[in-house]
C-alpha cells in the first residue's frame, strides 16, 4: 500500500507525477486535513517559505518525514521535528547558482534603474519626455555579504568579476582568499555601499539588519536581500528609504510573503521580487528530484541525500 502524504505548495508537473506514482497525495485545502487522514500521514512535501505550520504539524500524530523544497527551515520547528523523531530534508546545493544571478541581477537592476528605462521605452517616451535619472557604477563597489555559506561564496565569485570588493560576516572566519572578515555587521555595513543578505536564517536572525544597520550603510549604499524576509527589518528599512537615509533595495524575500507591506512596494529606489531566485527550470526541476529522492529513501529505510534533522 502506497504510503499517505501531504503536498502544501506546488511543485512542477513533472515532479507531481512522480509523487503522485510512489504515494497517495493530499493537497489540503482551505479546511486543511480531515481528521480521517490525518492520522495516515507519513511525510510532507512543502516549500521554504510554507514550511509546516505548528499547528498543522501537532495534528499529524504518524508524520515521520518533512522534505523541503528548498534550503530555508525556519518555517518548520526542528526542535519539535528532533523531539519526536521527524525527519527533515532540504535541497542545497542545486539553486546556488541561480540564487547568486538574482543578487547580482537585482543589483545591476537597482543602480543601472533597468526597470525605469523599460517602462520609458514601452511608453514610447524616448525622444519625447525626460531620460530617466542617471544610474550608478557597479564595477568597483564594496560589498558587504552577511552569511557566507554556498550562496554567500557564490556571489562573491560572481561580484569579483566587476571587480567589486568583498568583506563578509558569519560565525567564524573562514579564511576566504580574497574576502576580509569582519566579525560584526553593523561594522560591515559601515565600510561598505552594497549588503547582500545570504544568511539562512533560523534562530536569532529576525531583524537582525535593523535601523542601526541601515544607517550605517548610509544614503548612498544598497540593500540586496536574496535570503529571508524575517531576516531585515521591513518598518525600518522602509523608513530608510523614505527619509533617503539607504539608497535603494533590491528585494527577492520578504518577512509575510505573499504579503508585501505596501511601504515597500511604493518605496522609491526599490527592485522587487515575488522570491523568484530559485525559479529556472533547470533548478526547479533538480529540486524537485531531490524532494523526491529524499522522501524516497525514507520509505525504503535507506540514508538521506540532503538531511537536516
Amino acid at each position: 500500500m502506497k504510503p499517505e502524504i501531504l503536498l502544501l505548495e506546488p511543485m512542477m508537473d513533472a515532479i507531481e507525477k512522480q509523487l503522485e506514482a510512489a504515494y497517495v497525495v493530499h493537497r489540503p485545502g482551505a479546511a486543511g486535513v480531515p481528521a480521517d487522514v490525518a492520522p495516515r500521514i507519513r511525510g510532507i512535501a512543502t516549500g521554504g517559505g510554507t514550511g509546516v505550520p505548528r499547528p498543522l504539524m501537532d495534528s499529524l500524530p504518524g508524520l515521520e518525514i518533512i522534505a523541503i523544497n528548498g534550503i530555508g527551515t525556519d518555517a518548520v520547528d526542528l526542535e519539535e521535528a528532533r523531539r519526536r523523531g521527524i525527519r527533515v530534508t532540504t535541497t542545497p546545493g542545486v539553486l546556488t547558482d541561480d540564487v547568486a544571478d538574482m543578487a547580482m541581477g537585482l543589483l545591476l537592476s537597482l543602480l543601472r534603474g533597468l526597470p525605469e528605462s523599460d517602462r520609458y521605452v514601452r511608453a514610447g517616451a524616448w525622444g519625447h519626455a525626460p531620460a530617466p535619472p542617471l544610474g550608478h557604477r557597479v564595477s568597483g563597489r564594496r560589498m558587504g555579504i552577511l552569511g557566507m555559506g554556498h550562496v554567500g561564496q557564490a556571489i562573491a565569485a560572481r561580484a569579483r568579476g566587476f571587480g567589486i570588493s568583498i568583506a563578509y560576516t558569519d560565525r567564524c572566519d573562514k579564511q576566504l582568499p580574497g574576502c576580509v572578515f569582519v566579525p560584526e555587521l553593523l561594522a560591515l555595513a559601515r565600510g561598505v555601499d552594497t549588503l547582500v543578505v545570504a544568511a539562512s536564517g533560523g534562530a536569532g536572525s529576525r531583524n537582525l539588519v535593523n535601523a542601526a544597520v541601515l544607517e550605517a550603510l548610509g544614503p548612498e549604499g544598497v540593500l540586496i536581500n536574496i535570503a529571508r524576509g524575517s531576516i531585515v527589518d521591513e518598518t525600518a528599512l522602509a523608513a530608510a528609504l523614505a527619509a533617503g537615509k539607504l539608497g535603494g533595495a533590491g528585494l527577492d524575500v520578504f518577512a509575510h510573503e505573499p504579503d508585501v507591506p505596501e511601504t515597500l512596494r511604493t518605496a522609491p529606489r526599490t527592485v522587487l521580487q515575488p522570491h523568484r531566485a530559485s525559479a529556472t527550470l533547470e533548478t526547479r526541476l533538480a529540486m524537485g528530484e531531490l524532494v523526491v529522492a529524499n522522501l524516497a529513501a525514507h520509505f525504503a529505510r535507506r540514508p538521506l541525500p540532503s538531511p537536516v534533522v
